[in-house]
């Protein structure tokens, strides 16, 4: 049984961090990228970082370069993002998304707010 279960969201205040993280099980972690989306209310759902199976490459959604790393250990089966600077048009639900070939994963979703 595949799951991605996310954790680590709250309530922080602007300028503040954050750091996601995506358990991962049922499937070959390592053979997958992971990504980080979000989706903030009344908004369609966007790319906010990718980490490819190779663990080296990487991508940013340019509104987050900068301020967010993602990062994965395979070890551990789990992606992480590292969230520094946050501002309040980063609120939204974030989601992990495990990527090969045409399958996709998706978890639940944590909830980030950012307010003061």
């Amino acid at each position: 049984q595949v799951q991605l279960v996310e954790s680590g969201g709250g309530l922080v205040q602007p300028g503040g961090s954050l750091r996601l993280s995506c358990a991962a099980s049922g499937f070959t972690f390592s053979l997958y990228s992971m990504s980080w989306f979000r989706q903030a209310p009344e908004k369609e759902r966007e790319l906010v970082a990718i980490i490819f199976s190779s663990a080296i490459n990487t991508h940013y959604a340019d509104s987050v370069k900068g301020r967010f790393t993602i990062s994965r250990d395979n070890a551990k089966n789990t992606v992480y993002l590292q969230m520094n600077s946050l501002k309040p048009e980063d609120t939204a639900v974030y989601y992990c998304k495990a990527m090969r070939y045409t399958t996709n994963y998706w978890g639940q979703g944590t909830q980030v707010t950012v307010s003061s």
